[in-house]
Parts: structure tokens; C-alpha cells; sequence
């Protein structure tokens, strides 16, 4: 049997932050090759690429299996494993490649019992724009369901919240600072109308919750005695509900003061669920809205992501262990013909107990 924790450490050993994922994609390739996994490499870009193992099947994968996949990149700094009071850390102990070997641990054991209809899909890119699953969308994926990894604490993810963001930006005119009058500030009318935007009345959501709202970037200015001409804020929405409510609310916001930019935008997903497991919806995206192709979307993993991108990121180790055995009960479960699967409606209605 597989030693879930060994197999984690020694993947958090390698470096792999985006775009330098080659060598733990070699790693993972090797592991699954040795115990007679069919494996296709995609190349995303030079040197990069994700990884896709399946069993056996006259056709290719068998139809109707369920599909394991996280990602295998991870967000600077490196950081050297090392075990310590039941307690796993290292550079994606929690995010992701804890739970990649757990995935890999639960497969491995599902095929020594005879269970084929098993996938694994490794991507990479997730912390820095997800390039690894928009290449995997376009793969010939016959799942029929996708469970997802990220650290939900051990809890089904009832769904997730979207993001959106949003540049504002403020215009004036220089002028020398100590004749202010003659020139208009751009930084000002910002400093008023950014406290404003977490009063607004956005869109809330049953399961989901009410959404929140980052000013994360501000910019301005030249020097300190020329009166500024421009200034621009990057906010960040973790949005609910529908986009299009939100650009009204915003562009109302905005009228006569600002401009605005419309980036990125994710819509909030709702995720299937298994009876008897807890559940709970989170704040953060996944590569789930970018796959799918690949079946019915669930989401799960041990760790936290309270601990994630931090300098102390860690897993429990008996929280990892376990996860190895839930992972097994999903994909059975699953298999049995959909038994025990809630809807999205359902998993709504469970979270609001």
C-alpha cells in the first residue's frame, strides 16, 4: 500500500512553481507508469504540460469513470518539507500536491481491487492564469464525473463563490502642489468613491452567501508636490450571483467620477454532493469552470486554505491519511450508477440547515 505521507513529502521536495513544473510532472509520470497506468503527457508549453493516466479498456478510458485532478504547480516561495507534530509542511502541502497524492494513493488502491474506471488528470498553471486546464478541456475526456481538488478542510464544497475583477480609474490635471487650484486632483475623487463600493447592495445566494469585495491595488501620482493627474484601483469581487447585476450596480457607482475597466471574471459555481458527507460552500475559485468536459464537478481535499500561499502552509498528517479513504468512498459511490449523489438543489438545501 501506498504511504501517503512519504508520497507527499517527496512531491514537496521538488520544485514546481508556475511555469517550472517539469520535473514533479516527470516524478508524477514515473509513479504511475511503474504500477501500469496508461500515461499521456499534454505539452501546454515548452517543458510544461499536464499529465492524464487511465487504466486499461479496449477503447481508451472506460465511459462513466470518475476522474481525480488537482494541480501540480505552486505559489513561490520553495519551502523544504519537514514533519513536525502531526503536522506535514512544505510548499503545497496543502495546496495541491498533498492532495495530489492522496489522489494518487486512493487510484492506485481502487485498481489493485479491480476497479479500472478510475482517471487521474494532473494540470498545471492553476496559481497563474489555469493555461494546464484550458488545454485539458480539449482532451477526448470520457468521465462522467470530476472530483476536484482543493483544501476544503475535508468537506464537500457545495459550491464556490465566482471573482470578478475591476481597474477604476480617476482622471485630474498637474499643477505645481503649491498652487493646487490650478490643477485638479485624480487622486481625491478615488479616495472618496473606494469606501463606497462595500456599501453597495450586490447580489447574495442561499448556499453561496453574501459576496465580498478587495481593493487590492492602488496607484497614483508622480511626486509628492505635483498635483495629480491620474490614479487607478484594481478591486477584486467575489461575486454570487450573475455578472451583469454587478456591472449596473458598479457603473452607477462610477458615473461621473470614474472609469472602469471590466478583467477576469469566473462565475460562482454550484457543485454536486455525496449523502453523508458534510458539506460546506467556499469563497475561492478552481479550475472547475475551465473543465467542463470532464463530468459532474465536485470538490474536495484535505488541508486548509487559510494555511495556503503562506509561510507555515501545512496539512494535518492524519487529515491526509484519512482523505486517501474518502477519495476511494467518493469514486465508489459515484460508480454505483449515481447512489447517493445529490443535486445541486439538494446540497442547497443541506447547507442552509
Amino acid at each position: 500500500m501506498t504511504d501517503v505521507v512519504a508520497l507527499a513529502a517527496e512531491m514537496l521536495s521538488i520544485q514546481s512553481q508556475s511555469g517550472q513544473e517539469q520535473e514533479v510532472t516527470e516524478f508524477v509520470t514515473r509513479w504511475l507508469v511503474k504500477r501500469g497506468w496508461n500515461v499521456s503527457f499534454q505539452e501546454v508549453a515548452s517543458g510544461r504540460g499536464n499529465v492524464w493516466a487511465t487504466r486499461s479498456a479496449p477503447n481508451g478510458p472506460p465511459a462513466g469513470s470518475v476522474a481525480l485532478s488537482t494541480h501540480l504547480d505552486t505559489v513561490p516561495p520553495f519551502l523544504t518539507p519537514r514533519l513536525e507534530e502531526g503536522r506535514l509542511y512544505g510548499r503545497g502541502a496543502a495546496d495541491a500536491k498533498g492532495i495530489a497524492a492522496a489522489m494518487m494513493a486512493a487510484a492506485d488502491r481502487l485498481v489493485t481491487s479491480g476497479e479500472n474506471r478510475v482517471q487521474l488528470l494532473f494540470v498545471v498553471g492553476e496559481e497563474k492564469g489555469s493555461d494546464g486546464a484550458r488545454a485539458a478541456n480539449n482532451l477526448p475526456a470520457t468521465s462522467r464525473f470530476l472530483i476536484n481538488g482543493e483544501p476544503t478542510e475535508s468537506k464537500l464544497a457545495s459550491g464556490a463563490k465566482g471573482s470578478f475583477r475591476v481597474i477604476v480609474r480617476t482622471r485630474g490635471r498637474e499643477a505645481h502642489a503649491a498652487y493646487p487650484h490650478l490643477g485638479q486632483s485624480a487622486i481625491e475623487p478615488m479616495l472618496e468613491l473606494l469606501p463606497k463600493v462595500k456599501k453597495l447592495k450586490l447580489p447574495s445566494d442561499p448556499v453561496l452567501g453574501e459576496p465580498t469585495v478587495n481593493i487590492g491595488v492602488i496607484r497614483g501620482g508622480t511626486e509628492g508636490n505635483i498635483i495629480p493627474a491620474f490614479a487607478e484601483a484594481e478591486v477584486m469581487f467575489r461575486i454570487v450571483s450573475d455578472v451583469e447585476p454587478v456591472k449596473k450596480q458598479l457603473e452607477e457607482w462610477a458615473r461621473g467620477v470614474a472609469e472602469l475597466e471590466w478583467g477576469s471574471h469566473i462565475p460562482p459555481q454550484h457543485f454536486h454532493t455525496v449523502e453523508g458527507f458534510e458539506i460546506e460552500p467556499v469563497a475561492y475559485t478552481s479550475d472547475i469552470p475551465l473543465l467542463g468536459r470532464w463530468g459532474t464537478p465536485l470538490l474536495f481535499g484535505p488541508g486548509s486554505i487559510h494555511v495556503a500561499h503562506t509561510p507555515d502552509e501545512y496539512v494535518d498528517v492524519e487529515e491526509l491519511r484519512a482523505s486517501v479513504d474518502t477519495y476511494e468512498k467518493l469514486v465508489r459511490t459515484l460508480l454505483g450508477q449515481g447512489d447517493g449523489v445529490a443535486s445541486p438543489v439538494t446540497a442547497g438545501k443541506k447547507a442552509r440547515k
